[in-house]
């Protein structure tokens, strides 16, 4: 069985925000497999763990997708038992289940100017015009590499995207 967190904040004000991208993944899904759970946390960001729990289940596999500042706009990076690089939802989800070994797909929100000094203002701002199609593009990218993961072929998804 598999566990699909997208991560984001609850609310119409934090809809259209860069630190949704998770919530805006699983909302592009047409058609949801019956044997998979999705989950979006209705908490804030930083205790998206606790409504991770509550839904987790040893021997499930664990997926997050989730915004990356790290990242270029539009990249998608999948990895799989890494910490949390600093990202506070993520950290909170490894708190709540107790590891780490999970797959999760990420999201690129970094601006073509580079990483911005206030990160937790910047992610909680629209994504320009400018910047949408390169967030369709990761949207649709998402939704490929997070079939292939659903398939069994992580491989396949990460050969594709961590290039």
């Amino acid at each position: 069985m598999f566990l699909v967190v997208g991560l984001g904040n609850p609310g119409e004000k934090y809809e259209k925000t860069r630190h949704n991208a998770g919530f805006m993944i699983l909302d592009a899904l047409e058609s949801k497999p019956k044997d998979v759970v999705f989950l979006k946390p209705q908490t804030f960001m930083n205790n998206s763990g606790k409504a991770t729990k509550e839904q987790y289940r040893d021997g499930n596999q664990l997926i997050v997708i989730h915004d990356d500042i790290d990242l270029p706009i539009g990249r998608v990076k999948i990895s799989k038992n890494s910490g949390s690089a600093g990202h506070k939802g993520v950290e909170s989800i490894i708190k709540a289940v107790g590891t780490q070994d999970f797959t999760r797909i990420r999201i690129g929100i970094q601006p073509e100017k580079g990483k911005p000094d206030d990160v937790e203002n910047f992610v909680l701002k629209e994504f320009t015009k400018k910047e949408l199609p390169l967030v369709k593009e990761a949207i649709k990218n998402s939704l490929t590499a997070l079939d292939a993961i659903l398939q069994g072929n992580i491989e396949k998804a990460m050969n594709e995207y961590n290039t």
